[in-house]
């Protein structure tokens, strides 16, 4: 009697397999992080990320992060073509020649200081003017972060354009580095991640391009002793979140919709409130610091916006190239970023 119900079980488990929509396919995400374990990125944005995915699939789509990063900063893309990992976040200055559109927050003088504005209108940018340039990977966010200051490491602040050109300062690689340079500053670039060991060991005596976060991640505090910050913000960085094309094809579409659908507010719009909030907290300690607040003088002002013109012309010139109206598209971003910022 046993083995006859247990044929029939095993008979009725066949034929409910074979039948359109019984079966359960799970699919499991490798998401890489490349900033140290610690970081608010690892810790916070994607895991809220993953739990969300979970909880839109009713469990048919998981993930996990990887202990330590199995790819440099500038390899995310790659790792995540390659099949290394299933899906990463890129800055994409380091992706410059393979995305143009993905750079129009980041053009010089076009920002605010609302990361959360800078974002939502980064991405309604994308959709409008070039929603297909991540043609490799599915593209499911991206957000801006808080802009960078100027910094001086002596007692003299930098605040005329002579200061700035008696200056020897760290700078991030890309326009904020040619924009000094323009300008007449000796400069060190680096990546981010190299900026303490150019700061804290006394190569230069100023620096460009770090926020709150940056500061604090990147321990050059103790170096700072004043800031200087103009009335727009020279100059922010962004960033991507994409899966691998396959992996994003074996999920169903009713599945890959609801990732889309919270894609934008879970990862990039989080990402962006959570660099808003570090920045303010750090900057919050500035007085007990003993660091200076400065503003630019106008001359200075002036000379910034003249030397970053070329940066944006050279842009404009890919974006034709790239087959978008990159006028447009930056005049757009440049609009709702003033719209929407508090």
């Amino acid at each position: 009697m046993r083995q006859y119900l247990a044929a029939i079980a095993l008979g009725i488990a066949l034929t409910f397999a074979g039948v359109p929509g019984t079966a359960i396919a799970k699919t499991r995400l490798i998401v890489n992080c490349f900033w140290p374990p610690q970081h608010f990125v690892c810790t916070k944005v994607l895991p809220g990320w993953i739990e969300e995915v979970e909880r839109v699939t009713e469990g048919r789509v998981t993930a996990n992060i990887p202990p330590k990063s199995v790819a440099p900063p500038p390899e995310q893309l790659a790792s995540v073509e390659k099949g290394l990992v299933d899906a990463a976040v890129q800055f994409n200055g380091l992706i410059g020649n393979r995305v143009t559109g993905a750079l129009t927050g980041m053009q010089p003088f076009s920002g605010s200081r609302d990361s959360i504005a800078m974002t939502e209108a980064a991405w309604e940018t994308n959709r409008k003017f070039y929603p297909d340039e991540f043609d490799t990977v599915e593209l499911l966010a991206q957000w801006v972060i808080t802009p960078g200051d100027l910094y001086s490491g002596t007692d003299t602040p930098i605040v005329t354009l002579e200061d700035f050109r008696s200056r020897k300062m760290w700078a991030l690689p890309g326009p904020l580095a040619n924009i000094a340079k323009e300008i007449g500053a000796g400069v060190v670039a680096t990546p981010a991640v190299r900026s303490n060991e150019v700061i804290a060991n006394g190569v230069v005596d100023s620096h460009l391009g770090l926020n709150g976060d940056g500061l604090k991640a990147f321990q050059v505090l103790p170096y700072t002793k004043s800031v200087t910050r103009v009335s727009r913000p020279v100059y922010s960085t962004s960033f991507s979140f994409f899966v691998n094309k396959d992996k994003w094809a074996e999920i169903s579409p009713e599945d890959q919709q609801a990732i889309r659908d919270i894609s934008q507010d879970k990862v990039g719009k989080v990402a962006a409130g959570l660099w808003d909030s570090v920045s303010q907290e750090v900057q919050a300690t500035f007085d007990e610091l003993g660091i200076v607040e400065y503003t630019a003088d106008p001359e200075l002002e002036a000379a910034l916006v003249k030397a970053a013109e070329p940066t944006t012309v050279a842009w404009k010139a890919k974006a034709e190239e790239a087959g978008f109206d990159g006028e447009a598209a930056l005049a757009h971003y440049r609009a709702r970023v003033a719209d929407l910022s508090k």
